[in-house]
């Protein structure tokens, strides 16, 4: 069941770290500038947060088995579309494609594991689910590396075929279906629409405005268009009866901290791994290859830290963890800024790595499981669903913004001196943000309080089968 969780959700994960390594690649291929570079991952990142929602809904009301299953095959095809592209024009296009794939798949993966163990093995599972998918995540920039060095960059996309088959048979073999029994009515399709409309007018305004310029009257129009739709989407989810984003949810305060830091945290790291292998090949001149080894002591940390991590939380509380991650991640940042002239990979660039490491190894299981566990079982899909669309939303707008902000426009990206520059204010800016995450996961989370009892009294489940039995006697309560 992990596993099965695991290998879905990760071929998304591969896919969002994966395709940095090759974006240099792909410009000089396409002869594009850094626009089009960033609605390469952007486009991904707009419909997967756009129709995560819907997708937590979907999965709660028709089965998350379904919808993830629905997902993994979506993802696959359209990774095939993204490697046969003859265009930028057409691999965005795709790219737009694959991310509502990973909507249908990623809020399923998770809210299985809620629905299929108990709460005190939760904590648990959510720390292997992270640590093995973190292992995905920093896996990619290493096989796609060693894939665009041994044939071509679009064998990247072609790797997600095998993973997906994969999935697809552990889930149709072992995972039981789950869902919601009171979700019903009608699916929130103006939300979904809303929401479409408010994300893609705010990247776009956002990614453009530098070559359009800012007074530009396209740019103005899509930042409005952006702004109506977010204010648009949060009337309707208030409107409806049975909304897929529950605005009420956000009335808990663990829940809304904890995707507060979620969102400051991981748009500061989706903003500082998009930049990282640019910067890697064309400063350092590290290969394609390279660049993704550079990353691997991450994938080793992730592996053997994070499950225990998740065991670690659950019984101490998130509290600690959520605090002291992201302030260890803005030390691997600010640390990142001395890797500019690639003299020395085990001075300048392995500590950092490691450091990255250890913050997200002992933030992202709590993190994730507390933002769980504070929205319920009955409502797993969607607190899923949410917890992973504020992170891409998070990256999305940090992949729009911080190339801009550090003076990255047009091709200048391509010049080695220009390039470190910013990438050293733009390490800067990222560290400041995980710093301010990490003071707002001291000041609001809190570490929920355990009683004797807890996890024994709630005999409910929401797999489909009969309700559990328990006999009087032999030791039970």
């Amino acid at each position: 069941m992990v596993a099965a969780a695991v290998m879905g959700s990760g071929i998304v994960a591969i896919d969002s770290t994966v395709v940095g390594i090759a974006l240099p690649t792909i410009g000089r291929d396409f002869h594009v500038g850094v626009a089009a570079l960033q609605w390469v991952v952007s486009g991904y990142l707009l419909t997967l947060a756009s129709f995560l929602l819907l997708g937590g809904s979907l999965s709660d009301r028709y089965g998350r088995r379904r919808l993830f299953s629905i997902g993994v095959v979506w993802f696959a095809v359209a990774s095939v579309a993204c490697g046969l592209a003859p265009d930028v024009g057409l691999l965005i296009a795709m790219r737009l494609l694959q991310g509502i794939g990973g909507a249908l798949l990623v809020p399923g993966s998770l809210a299985i594991l809620q629905a299929s163990f108990t709460p005190d093995d939760q904590g648990q599972a959510i720390g292997a689910w992270s640590g093995l998918g973190g292992v995905a995540t920093a896996a990619g920039p290493l096989l796609g590396g060693y894939l665009i060095t041994a044939a071509s960059w679009r064998w990247i996309f072609f790797l997600n075929i095998p993973v997906a088959a994969v999935a697809l048979v552990l889930t149709v073999r072992h995972v039981p279906e789950s869902r919601n029994p009171a979700a019903t009515g009608n699916i929130d399709t103006a939300g979904a629409v809303a929401a479409v409309l408010g994300l893609g007018g705010l990247a776009f305004g956002l990614i453009e405005g530098p070559s359009f310029g800012w007074s530009s009257p396209l740019v103005a129009a899509a930042l409005a268009l952006g702004a109506v739709g977010l204010v648009g989407f949060v009337a309707i989810e208030r409107r409806l009866p049975e909304p897929m984003m529950p605005l009420q949810m956000f009335a808990n305060r663990q829940f809304a901290a904890t995707n507060a830091v979620t969102f400051i945290v991981y748009g500061a790291l989706g903003g500082a791994l998009f930049l990282l292998p640019v910067e890697l090949q064309v400063s350092s001149r590290y290969s394609p290859l390279e660049s993704g080894v550079a990353l691997l002591p991450v994938t080793v940390i992730m592996l053997v830290f994070s499950a225990r991590s998740g065991r670690l939380a659950s019984r101490i509380g998130p509290r600690l963890q959520m605090s002291v991650g992201p302030i260890v991640l803005a030390g691997s940042l600010l640390l990142l800024t001395r890797a500019t002239d690639g003299r020395s990979y085990v001075v300048e660039v392995l500590p950092a790595v490691i450091a990255f490491g250890i913050g997200v190894a002992i933030m992202v299981a709590p993190l994730t499981a507390t933002a769980m566990a504070s929205a319920g079982a009955e409502h797993a899909g969607i607190a899923s669903a949410v917890n992973n669309d504020v992170a891409r939303i998070g990256g999305l707008i940090a992949v729009a913004v911080l190339p801009a902000v550090a003076g990255i426009t047009g091709t200048s990206y391509l010049h080695p001196a220009q390039l470190s520059a910013a990438f050293r204010l733009a390490m800067v800016v990222s560290a400041i943000a995980c710093g301010l995450g990490g003071a707002i996961a001291a000041l609001s989370v809190r570490n929920p309080v355990r009683t004797h009892a807890q996890g024994t009294e709630c005999l409910h489940c929401g797999l489909d089968g009969p309700p559990l039995r328990i006999r009087a006697g032999e030791g039970n309560p």
